[in-house]
């Protein structure tokens, strides 16, 4: 289950416009992997941080 930061981005980034084709959560990790547009990859961690892959 993502936890309240995450969605938070999660629902930010989804505001910009590019389509999201893939969201996922790594759970060994529990980070947030969306795949976004055609060459867009973020990761978003537990805490909220997120950055571009």
């Amino acid at each position: 289950m993502p936890t309240r930061e995450q969605l938070k981005v999660y629902f930010d980034l989804t505001k910009m416009y590019v389509s999201v084709n893939l969201a996922t959560l790594d759970r060994r990790i529990r980070n947030v992997v969306v795949l976004a547009g055609q060459e867009i990859e973020i990761v978003i961690y537990p805490n909220g941080y997120w950055i571009f892959v």
